[in-house]
């Protein structure tokens, strides 16, 4: 498919929403869970993913047929730093919300794992689930995006120095310390365990 900087005046409104739903919807999953660990809050990560899905319709000519994931995660990144620096974002310094997640998550196992599941053999896994979002969310934001879109989104270095806009040894570097960091943070839970 030809992009739209080729294509310019030549859509109509139709045409111009069929492309881009046909480039951004498939990474939509992937722009939300940039989102959520970027704002560490569900609705705010719903309301970045559509600042920047509005952004990137708006933008659409820029898009130049390469990598449309890259670009979208790029435009979701650069929406949630302006909207920091512009707005500060109300609840940038809540504090993660333990008995929510706990709650939700608990439903969500339970959901998942249907009749036979042993009691504690889930509270072990709910345990080890809430301790590694702890520590993801205690990440400083330049380690925990890179940690994001590589072990969730597994996203290739190319890709991730794209959307942060950072060489690939920033990039390798940031992966290796947030690595790191996070390690450091579930060994001192778990030692800190009776």
């Amino acid at each position: 498919m030809r992009n739209m900087g080729q294509m310019g005046q030549h859509l109509n409104d139709k045409e111009k929403v069929r492309y881009f739903e046909s480039i951004a919807l498939p990474y939509l999953d992937v722009a939300y869970n940039l989102a959520r660990w970027l704002t560490r809050n569900d609705y705010d990560a719903e309301d970045l993913v559509q600042n920047a899905y509005l952004r990137a319709f708006r933008f659409i000519d820029s898009y130049r047929g390469d990598n449309a994931r890259a670009w979208l995660l790029t435009i979701v990144r650069n929406t949630y730093f302006t909207s920091l620096r512009d707005d500060r974002l109300k609840n940038e310094g809540l504090d993660f919300d333990e008995e929510l997640h706990s709650h939700e998550n608990m439903e969500q196992a339970i959901s998942n794992t249907g009749v036979g599941i042993d009691p504690e053999a889930l509270l072990a896994q709910l345990d080890n689930k809430n301790m590694l979002n702890r520590a993801l969310e205690n990440l400083p934001v330049a380690y925990r995006e890179v940690v994001i879109l590589k072990e969730l989104d597994d996203l290739s270095y190319k890709e991730i120095a794209e959307i942060t806009n950072t060489p690939i040894g920033t990039v390798m570097s940031r992966l290796a310390r947030g690595r790191k960091l996070l390690f450091e943070h579930v060994r001192k839970n778990c030692d800190e365990k009776p």
